[in-house]
């Protein structure tokens, strides 16, 4: 074996999770490298080449609030950019772009070779090197040894990668890549408890085989309403392409159910489980028989290609049912298939052998990320790589790691869901997952965690003086506004121009705005825009005067719950003995070990009187 290089964190894969841990490891000053079977992947998207959506989008502002790079990314690289929900409350607004796939990849891997203090090596990562419970390097497939103080694993659906496509099936990672099934006997020799998972994709068709005029055009919002996912991104933003959709119909679901049988899914080849809210497209004929159609999103892959990307059609179907059941759709009769659908199945980690900190409990130094601890979703994974990424440099550097509670953020909420209730299918986050998203809205992700980049050393200086300069725009608004008299006169010329209901009388214009039908913009022509509030920023004053009330009785909700976060549980605290406890409860507490009792109930099985008897001991030992 041959000793190559000494560093402080290895993060193993170069996909969205990777790119930010090793991206932030570096940042923080620790020694860094990155590993990837093949440079020409980092930042691939196997999947839609789109970034954001519900809740998603919620997550990339998140990670670009903390000091991270996807939505700078996305920012640089969109096609099309939508505003998703908009017709809802603003707890659910979803911002959602369409994505050049090729300029995504050049600019993550131009943007890793810039980072200083970070090695990038091309090469499969074959074994860990653990001592005594604690991770020491890693070896290549090339016998080459790199020791390290800390690993991040964020290996995607590579390890341990087999694709299906109907009967057919083959050891592969995504878009043809080398499955890493070495690295997977590595890691159950280590002690780490894996599971396998299942997800897919759809067929990529040929531009020129769609007829357009049969589908629905679905173009993205008009320029001047577009948002960036980056608080650092200034510059003007217009569409470049428009989107697209289709629909199944009764023909295709015939074709389908006709050939169920064909689909490794249901005929017993696939164990991996699949997930529950991207399903297949077999799976929704089977699972929702009583719809006649199912929409499939036409969405192109990039600027300088004719490939479509067929979103909501994944399958694991035969190249022959595939060709049968697209060209039943309308528009789709004489469908180009470049790149056929197929399913792929993986090993992943179970996450409750994790700490919040996303650290292995088993392997010390050990860090995991992405799809690797069981989630979905390429925003998922870049707010995992971040955490881990940032944790894994503070412990080699020797300071403390950062744990993100609930209430702080989507990404903390993820966390605690994966370590503390674990996943029985890849886990994707949801708006309903949280019991915060009033106040954990995309637009105030920098208010909620730029502060905590700044502490934790991710966030440097000029992002902390972008947030400052929109932290003291924002206060001078409020201020105005609350300080700013309409004169009845004024106001009911503007309702009544806007074709509103005129109000009874005029008032100071913060209390105006609290009134549903009276906005920021209409507020502007009487009084004038603030000073460098922009759309984006007037739409954030608006929601948190309009929902203020709302706003501070989840604020008292969150400083109830807190007392529980701060009741910390001591680490060789003993459960047997606490008869009070169903056995499910000792069980799981004794298996998870929860760091607080706030984390001890949102235990699956651990009831409300579970958390009180627990609660009357903690008190007794102290």
């Amino acid at each position: 074996m041959n000793h190559l290089g000494d560093y402080d964190v290895i993060v193993i894969g170069a996909g969205h999770a990777g790119i930010e841990a090793a991206h932030a490891a570096a940042t923080l000053g620790a020694k860094t490298a990155i590993f990837t079977m093949s440079l020409d992947s980092i930042g691939n998207m196997p999947c839609n080449p789109s970034i954001g959506g519900t809740a998603k989008g919620t997550l990339v502002r998140e990670v670009d609030a903390l000091g991270g790079v996807m939505g700078l990314a996305a920012d640089a690289t969109y096609l099309q950019s939508r505003m998703l929900n908009k017709g809802k409350g603003p707890a659910v607004h979803a911002l959602r772009v369409q994505t050049d796939r090729r300029r995504y990849h050049e600019y993550m891997k131009l943007l890793l070779e810039k980072t200083p203090g970070l090695a990038i090596h091309q090469g499969e990562i074959v074994r860990l090197e653990v001592e005594e419970g604690q991770v020491r390097g890693v070896v290549t497939q090339l016998n080459g040894e790199y020791t390290a103080k800390c690993v991040v694993i964020a290996t995607g659906t590579n390890l341990g990668g087999k694709i299906f496509v109907g009967d057919a099936w083959f050891a592969s990672g995504p878009d043809g890549m080398h499955a890493a099934n070495a690295l997977t006997e590595s890691l159950k020799a280590a002690g780490l408890p894996l599971r396998r998972f299942k997800t897919g994709t759809p067929a990529r068709v040929h531009r020129r085989s769609i007829d357009f005029s049969r589908l629905e055009c679905q173009p993205g919002d008009p320029d001047d309403q577009l948002q960036p996912f980056s608080f650092m991104t200034d510059q003007p933003m217009h569409n470049k392409v428009e989107c697209w959709i289709a629909y199944t119909n009764p023909t295709t679901h015939r074709i389908i159910l006709d050939n169920i049988q064909r689909s490794p899914l249901y005929g017993g080849m696939i164990e991996g489980v699949g997930p529950r809210y991207c399903p297949s497209i077999e799976d929704k004929v089977v699972r929702f028989a009583g719809k006649d159609r199912h929409p499939i999103f036409v969405e192109p892959c990039g600027e300088n290609t004719e490939e479509m990307y067929l979103q909501g059609a994944s399958s694991s179907l035969p190249e022959d049912v595939q060709n049968d059941f697209y060209r039943s759709i309308v528009g789709f009769e004489n469908l180009e298939i470049m790149r056929p659908a197929y399913a792929i199945e993986y090993d992943c980690v179970d996450p409750t052998s994790l700490e919040a900190t996303l650290e292995s409990k088993v392997v010390r130094g050990l860090y995991g990320a992405g799809q690797f601890n069981g989630t979905s979703g390429y925003e998922e994974a870049a707010a995992q790589g971040l955490l881990a990424g940032l944790n894994a440099a503070r412990k080699a550097l020797g300071k403390e790691q950062l744990i993100l509670p609930r209430h702080t953020s989507y990404l903390g909420t993820l966390v605690d869901d994966l370590v503390t209730k674990g996943v029985m299918d890849p886990y994707r986050m949801m708006t309903s997952r949280s019991e915060y998203r009033l106040t954990l809205r995309q637009d105030n992700a920098d208010s909620r965690l730029t502060p905590i980049g700044r502490e934790y050393g991710l966030v440097q200086a000029d992002r902390w003086e972008k947030f400052q300069n929109t932290q003291n725009i924002l206060e001078a608004e409020r201020r105005r506004l609350h300080e700013t008299h309409l004169r009845t006169a004024d106001l009911r010329a503007a309702m009544e121009q806007a074709g509103l209901e005129p109000a009874a009388e005029g008032g100071i214009a913060e209390e105006l705005l609290r009134r549903p039908e009276i906005h920021y913009d209409l507020v502007a022509q009487i009084i004038g825009r603030g000073d460098q509030i922009t759309s984006m920023l007037a739409e954030r004053l608006e929601t948190e005067i309009k929902y203020a009330g709302y706003i501070a009785r989840q604020d008292r909700m969150i400083r109830d719950v807190a007392r529980h976060e701060k009741t910390l549980i001591p680490e060789d605290f003993s459960y047997s003995g606490l008869t009070g406890l169903t056995l499910e409860a000792r069980e799981k507490l004794a298996r998870i070990r929860p760091k607080n009792l706030g984390q001890a109930g949102r235990i699956p099985g651990v009831s409300p009187s579970d958390v009180a008897q627990l609660s009357i001991a903690l008190a007794a030992k102290k």
